[in-house]
């Protein structure tokens, strides 16, 4: 993960549950002083949902 994130990569972490894949993250996030966010997948998430969107108002 360390490597992937010096690189610029993306790390895909599988594994049954309780293996401590998310303490990972967390303490990961941690040791670098950054924010830990869970995005739970499910088969009707979108893109823009962990992306987010941008609105242009015209004003």
């Amino acid at each position: 993960m360390v490597l992937a994130l010096v690189s610029e990569g993306h790390v895909l972490v599988e594994d049954v549950p309780g293996v401590g894949k998310t303490q990972l993250a967390k303490s990961l996030a941690r040791s670098i002083h950054g924010i830990f966010h869970r995005i739970q997948f499910t088969p009707d998430l979108l893109p823009s949902d962990v992306t987010g969107v941008s609105v242009w108002e015209r004003s």
